[in-house]
């Protein structure tokens, strides 16, 4: 039962994985079908991390492991949302602020401490979501 239960996340990462591939090589128009599928199969990861110690526990094992193991399940989706998020963020941010930086450099060159400092501010955000995650992690 326990075999079942660590392959099954596995194996459907890997046929994720592969169908959105396929759809991204066929082409421009399949990009949004590829975005959807990955959403459905993060949805469907964060249940399988929920349910699998669940369904261990009515197997017959102690239900204070599984407990256990939920919450450390549930710990390790925080900390991937934190971590991700905040990525995403400071990549946008820092995709709006470099340019910017750059073409104000560009124009006059004592403007490069000013820029700096904004663009410095954005990669700060996924430094804070990262440190958040190890918070999470380790408490």
């Amino acid at each position: 039962m326990q075999i079942i239960l660590l392959t099954l996340p596995v194996l459907f990462l890997l046929v994720s994985m592969t169908l959105s591939y396929r759809s991204v090589a066929r082409g421009r128009r399949s990009r949004k079908s590829a975005v959807l599928r990955q959403i459905i199969s993060f949805a469907a990861m964060m249940v399988l991390c929920v349910a699998c110690p669940i369904v261990a526990s009515a197997a017959g094992t102690d239900t204070a492991a599984a407990a256990d193991a939920s919450s450390k399940g549930l710990q390790y989706i925080g900390a991937g949302l934190v971590t991700g998020l905040s990525g995403i963020g400071g990549g946008i941010a820092v995709c709006g602020a470099a340019p910017a930086a750059i073409g104000a450099t560009s124009e006059d060159p004592k403007a490069f401490g000013k820029s700096l400092i904004f663009v410095a501010l954005a990669e700060g955000i996924a430094i804070y979501g990262v440190l958040i995650s190890i918070l999470i992690l380790f408490s």
